[in-house]
């Protein structure tokens, strides 16, 4: 599937679930009820895929885990938070140069409007 017609998939989903959810839950249900409308699009993931640190030829005992990736091309990063941060886009860029993938979806979930709550995040190196 195309990436742009995946990622408004995404989007559909998630704006899905904060319609029907609304702001203020944890991460962690929102993170159940993205993956449950992520199955009824039939669209694959991985809940909390490991993403290892390799440090100079080593493995550093710290490794990272991805909230969702779908499709194994989508790096999902949810959030409940009251904005995002720099911080915020950074680490989803991390994870993106780390898993050597493409595209991320920042997905803050404490918004009024779901659309205030995406950030697309595109490696640049990958393109």
């Amino acid at each position: 599937m195309d990436i742009n017609k995946l990622s408004s998939k995404i989007i559909g989903a998630a704006i899905e679930v904060h319609k029907t959810l609304g702001p203020g839950l944890l991460e962690s249900a929102y993170e159940e009820c993205l993956c449950h409308e992520l199955n009824r699009n039939n669209l694959s993931f991985e809940r909390q895929k490991a993403l290892p640190i390799v440090y100079k030829g080593k493995r550093p005992d710290c490794g990272y885990k991805l909230d969702i990736v779908v499709e194994n091309t989508i790096v999902l990063e949810l959030k409940s938070c009251k904005q995002i941060e720099p911080i915020h886009k950074a680490q989803l860029l991390t994870y993106l140069k780390l898993s050597d993938l493409t595209l991320g979806l920042l997905l803050n979930f404490r918004v009024s409007v779901m659309r205030d709550g995406i950030v697309r995040i595109v490696n640049r190196l990958k393109e």
